[in-house]
């Protein structure tokens, strides 16, 4: 994934298949997780593993997908472009691969309109920022796609980065260019962002509008890396603009937990393992397809 105009290259699940966006060689490309034949498919799941836009971990992507496809979704799982690689490039990844799996939903048996994007910390702050910046013509215009193409039906944010000021995690605005200027295509003119006006595009919480897609979010309050005002912050913007949401705040919880079970853990070390958390998937899930539960009720 991909040259600009090309179509992306996706390779098929293998086991254990993960691929860190600091490799030299490395070209973002998507992983395909196909249900199996005979599932009813319930819509699609494009991952953004976090690594502060430094790389991309392989704890928040095969795992979730997994879990996912479990549930009857077409999951796929995005190795997007990292540091030194700077903004807008990844979020135009994301774009073009939201489009991609769009495009091509009749090959997956997907609803076209539930396109669902699921990121992690940093991968988080990529989704949100494909959700707040989806109409704006530095994505949409440059990459030559209709903005409803690259529109996802919902985001599914787990411990987002968001803010970019107060909150920040430093190490992942460092990586997406925050120490930098930034040229943004809006159009009819190329602008210059810096400073302050830089940390205002990448506070995602004072991007949000009213065209922002549903979210569901969680977050746990003890997170020392990414502080759960992260996510409360999100939420006000969310309630303020009239889009729907839904926020779960656990009580305890490292950053970093992706399932939060032991198929997550992280070999060496504590505090991975939380049973609290654990029922994320299953909320997002409910979530996703709320008409399913209100029959079953």
């Amino acid at each position: 994934l991909w040259e600009e105009g090309n179509a992306p290259a996706v390779t098929e699940y293998t086991v254990n298949n993960g691929s860190y966006s600091d490799d030299p060689d490395f070209r973002p490309y998507l992983t395909t997780f196909p249900v199996p034949e005979g599932t009813a498919v319930k819509g699609a799941v494009l991952i953004c593993p976090g690594g502060a836009y430094e790389r991309c971990s392989v704890r928040e992507g095969e795992p979730v997908a997994l879990k996912f496809m479990e549930k009857g979704c077409q999951c796929f799982v995005l190795d997007y472009s990292v540091a030194p690689v700077r903004f807008p490039a990844a979020l135009r990844q994301l774009a073009m691969a939201v489009a991609w799996v769009r495009e091509h939903a009749a090959d997956w048996d997907i609803d076209p309109q539930r396109i669902f994007v699921c990121g992690f910390s940093a991968g988080g702050h990529l989704a949100a920022s494909l959700g707040v910046f989806w109409n704006r013509p530095f994505v949409c215009e440059h990459l030559g796609l209709k903005k409803e193409s690259i529109r996802p039906d919902g985001l599914i944010l787990s411990y987002p980065v968001i803010c970019a000021g107060g909150f920040a995690h430093e190490g992942s605005m460092v990586n997406l260019g925050i120490r930098e200027r930034l040229e943004l295509d809006e159009g009819e003119q190329v602008q210059q962002i810096e400073g302050e006006e830089l940390t205002e595009l990448f506070s995602l919480e004072k991007q949000v509008h009213g065209q922002v897609p549903p979210a569901f979010l969680w977050h746990t309050q003890s997170d020392g890396s990414v502080p759960v005002e992260n996510s409360l912050l999100f939420s006000m913007a969310l309630k303020a603009a009239g889009v729907p949401f839904e926020l779960h705040v656990f009580p305890e919880g490292r950053h970093g937990l992706s399932l939060a079970d032991r198929e997550t853990d992280k070999e060496g070390e504590v505090g991975y393992v939380v049973p609290c958390c654990q029922i994320w998937p299953e909320l997002a899930w409910r979530w996703m397809n709320p008409v399913d539960f209100k029959r079953q009720s």
